[in-house]
């Protein structure tokens, strides 16, 4: 089989270092990849979101499979352009159309997906520009914390979390008046919000059957103590352990069934991964939002754990078989801390040489943004690497990312050093 991987962060890197292990990989292409998943595959010069180029590469390479990593591509409609090109039409995308990727484009669309379907989530109005007013007179309905969203893609920035009224309504106006977060914040979602523990479940579907990927739990703040301002993500867990076979139980049946059913029963095709993100409140589980990909750096402990052919996988969503694949898991825990360069998530530097990576034997290192300058590699994002390692439980496995970080060097590199902390007993 002959893969094209659309992405270049840390999800991306982790993807090819499975689908490389495959017995049906024939040649693996990354576009545009990172100094990481070159050595898995061979990275091209192709942005994901230039469709013409990307059927262009898949014509002359002759590609059997697209493979999509991040949102972009897929709320742009890559996989509804394949479908209406004639000379491509034939070749399967892993990941949905632009409808289905609304769960994750539009906020207001995933809220009334739910709310059709009868999908545990918090309470909801959303509001325009031209409907200030009410969205301050909903506001005032409303207990704090108050949970603004803005509709669309905002890089994950888009979510304000207020205590005060006052500033509450002053950020409304910001979002929909002032355009705070340009097209994303046109519309707002105000939510009740939800006091809990959160995590992260994902599942693989054609549309018809689903497998369940392993469940994850990610840290989102700059520091320590989840303290500071919101990032990509700084670490990730799996398996969670407040996630008992009772309490997924509820996840598989309350949320991730209604979902794939209603997706089926709205007319709405989906091929590829569904991203759950999901919050325990008092055992209860609610979906705080849908993603139409694998997370990131969620993806760095799921795929690890991931047993199974993931291109046997695939080819089960490509051809509406994928209940007869089975699926089966490594029974070790899996941890990731990240590495990021110095100011991120505000400003920070770029180019700067990393050391030390041919000496991590005992961990994975996934590159999530960095490039290659001959045989050296350079930070290139904010976001630098995750390492992650199995262990017999979550201590062990965090334990030993912490003793591959220390000996990887970069100039300024920053790390949180208590990934898991919430969940772990020290």
């Amino acid at each position: 089989m002959r893969v094209l991987l659309l992405g270049s962060g840390g999800r991306e890197h982790a993807l090819a270092w499975k689908m490389a292990q495959s017995s049906m990989l024939e040649e693996l292409f990354i576009a545009p990849g990172n100094a990481g998943t070159r050595n898995h595959g061979k990275n091209v010069v192709l942005n994901p979101t230039d469709f013409p180029a990307v059927k262009n590469f898949v014509l002359e390479n002759e590609i059997n499979l697209v493979v999509v990593g991040p949102e972009e591509p897929l709320v742009k409609g890559i996989h509804d352009y394949f479908l209406s090109t004639e000379e491509i039409k034939h070749i399967p995308v892993i990941g949905p159309q632009r409808e289905a990727a609304q769960l994750e484009g539009s906020k207001d669309f995933a809220k009334q997906f739910m709310f059709r379907h009868n999908i545990p989530t918090a309470k909801y109005a959303t509001f325009t520009k031209d409907t200030l007013n009410q969205g301050y007179a909903f506001l005032e309905s409303m207990k704090p914390p108050y949970v603004l969203k803005a509709d669309g893609l905002a890089a994950g920035k888009g979510v304000l979390i207020l205590e005060d009224l006052s500033e509450a309504k002053k950020e409304l106006k910001s979002m929909l008046a002032d355009a705070k977060f340009g097209d994303a914040s046109s519309r707002v979602v105000i939510e009740q919000f939800l006091k809990g523990i959160e995590l992260s479940v994902f599942v693989l579907t054609d549309g018809v059957s689903y497998k369940v990927l392993p469940e994850a739990k990610d840290y989102k703040r700059i520091g320590e103590g989840d303290t500071g301002l919101n990032t990509g993500g700084m670490g990730a867990i799996s398996p969670v352990p407040f996630a008992d076979p009772t309490f997924l139980d509820k996840i598989e049946n309350q949320i991730i069934i209604p979902t794939v059913k209603g997706l089926r029963n709205d007319g709405i095709p989906y091929k590829g991964f569904i991203f759950f993100g999901l919050i325990n409140v008092k055992g209860e589980p609610y979906v705080i939002e849908y993603n139409c990909r694998m997370g990131d750096p969620e993806t760095e402990v799921v795929i690890p754990r991931l047993k199974s052919d993931i291109l046997d996988l695939f080819e089960g969503v490509a051809s509406n078989t994928l209940s007869e694949r089975d699926i089966e898991f490594v029974e070790k825990s899996a941890a990731t801390v990240m590495m990021v360069a110095g100011g991120y998530p505000e400003d920070y530097e770029k180019g700067k040489q990393i050391y030390g990576l041919n000496g991590i034997t005992e961990s994975m290192v996934f590159h999530a943004g960095t490039s290659s300058d001959g045989p050296a590699v350079l930070s290139a994002g904010g976001r630098v690497l995750t390492v992650t390692s199995y262990g017999k439980n979550l201590e062990a496995a965090l334990q030993r990312s912490y003793s591959a970080i220390e000996k990887i060097e970069f100039e300024d590199a920053y790390f949180r050093k208590d990934i898991g902390f919430d969940v772990v007993q020290s």
